[in-house]
């Protein structure tokens, strides 16, 4: 049976963990604010600019279409960038996307498919690294999660995406991030970028952060109107694909970075909690151990001066 002094050795480390993770709770809780008016504040703009795209493209001829939009004509090599923490201690928020990463790539691979990936983020990249380190053909860390999250690093991964589309290197692109949905909720989520996939309407609708977003009959049919463009489409569209993909990727960074703040501010509550049940509990046996102790030496000392 441990000592009394192992008891209150093991009481003290407790309390010390449980310092710790109230304290990163509490930073978790100041930086999800921040991230969180970020996250919610780039929807009106993706949104729209997804949108957007879908007008511009309607009825452009596929013979003049930018290969952005209707892509190589294959679909044989897929290029998956997947966002994810620098930092651990959120929960399964890391876990739970590379699942999602490994689900797919087994799915690809399975149809004949072949995958490669580019890792945004430490814990994906190292996570990927043990079971599919072979398929990783980049990584970008210190991105997300730790600092204000900037257009510039989006633009990077952009750029490096086009780079490698026009080297011949993938058919399509698939970005797969956390969607975040509430300070509870994180997603993993799947958006195609190349080619260009038309946004789903009643995806948006449901979608708890659009709600305020919702749109009107009159402007759900303008969707469909006919529109006059100066330049042409074509070069519009030239111009505002490569534009749309480090958009979309700067929405996942923020979604990103605003779930990891979520996740660790949920995980370190609940580290808290169990700390505290479990200080209750080695209290309460450092309590019986130290009655069987006072106990012990009563029955010594009776039975000696019943000796004497």
């Amino acid at each position: 049976m441990p000592s009394l002094r192992d008891f209150r050795d093991r009481i003290d480390s407790v309390k010390s963990t449980k310092k710790i993770t109230s304290a990163m709770k509490m930073v978790a809780a100041a930086k999800l604010k921040k991230a969180q008016q970020q996250a919610e504040a780039s929807q009106p703009y993706a949104q729209a600019m997804a949108r957007m795209m879908s007008r511009v493209s309607e009825g452009i001829p596929h013979e003049s279409a930018p290969k952005l939009l209707v892509g190589t004509g294959s679909d044989l090599r897929h290029l998956l960038v997947v966002v994810s923490s620098d930092r651990g201690l959120c929960g399964g928020f890391n876990g739970n996307l590379v699942r999602m990463v490994s689900h797919e790539v087994d799915r690809l691979e399975s149809q004949g498919k072949k995958v490669q990936i580019v890792c945004v983020g430490r814990k994906a990249r190292d996570l990927l690294k043990r079971i599919r380190g072979e398929q990783i053909v980049e990584s970008f860390t210190s991105m997300t999660g730790q600092k204000i999250t900037d257009y510039a690093d989006a633009d990077t991964v952009a750029r490096f995406i086009l780079t490698q589309f026009d080297a011949d290197q993938f058919d399509v692109c698939t970005l797969i991030y956390n969607e975040f949905h509430s300070v509870l909720t994180q997603r993993p989520k799947a958006q195609q970028l190349i080619p260009f996939a038309l946004p789903e309407p009643q995806a948006e609708n449901d979608n708890e952060k659009s709600k305020d977003l919702k749109k009107t009959e009159a402007e759900i049919s303008d969707v469909s109107s006919s529109y006059d463009f100066e330049p042409e489409q074509s070069i519009l569209l030239a111009h505002l694909l490569p534009k749309n993909i480090s958009i979309q990727i700067f929405r996942a960074f923020l979604d990103s970075s605003a779930g990891e703040q979520a996740a660790r501010m949920t995980a370190m509550d609940n580290a808290t909690r169990n700390a505290n049940d479990r200080i209750k509990d080695l209290t309460l046996q450092y309590n019986r151990a130290r009655q069987a102790y006072i106990t012990k030496e009563l029955i010594e000392i009776i039975s000696g001066a019943e000796a004497m």
